[in-house]
């Protein structure tokens, strides 16, 4: 269950962070709500999955989960680059998230 909170609280992080451009510096109110409502959620879940999980853990995989998916998320939607070593590196972000996932308790 805490691993499951985690996800829902990294892909939540992925969606805030993309929701900050929409929010035009705070001055649009859905997209700001929406931003909002997503930070809180995500770490309201982030607090679950730490009840049972290391709190480093935790957070590394949240924050990776979030800047992974951020990542991908401006190439895909922003036009970013997707030069070969981002992709490279992103993929070593993704082995690290599995491996914290294994050697987690």
């Amino acid at each position: 269950m805490s691993w499951l909170a985690l996800l829902l609280a990294g892909l939540l992080e992925v969606c805030w962070a993309i929701g900050l451009k929409y929010t035009h510096g705070f001055t649009r109110p859905l997209p700001t709500a929406l931003t909002v409502g997503a930070i809180i959620t995500s770490i309201a879940l982030l607090e679950i999955a730490s009840r049972t999980l290391p709190i480093g853990t935790a957070y590394a995989v949240w924050v990776g989960i979030g800047a992974f998916g951020a990542a991908i998320a401006g190439i895909l939607l922003f036009g970013e680059p997707a030069t070969a070593a981002r992709l490279g590196f992103l993929a070593l972000l993704v082995v690290s998230i599995l491996g914290l996932k294994l050697a987690s308790p």
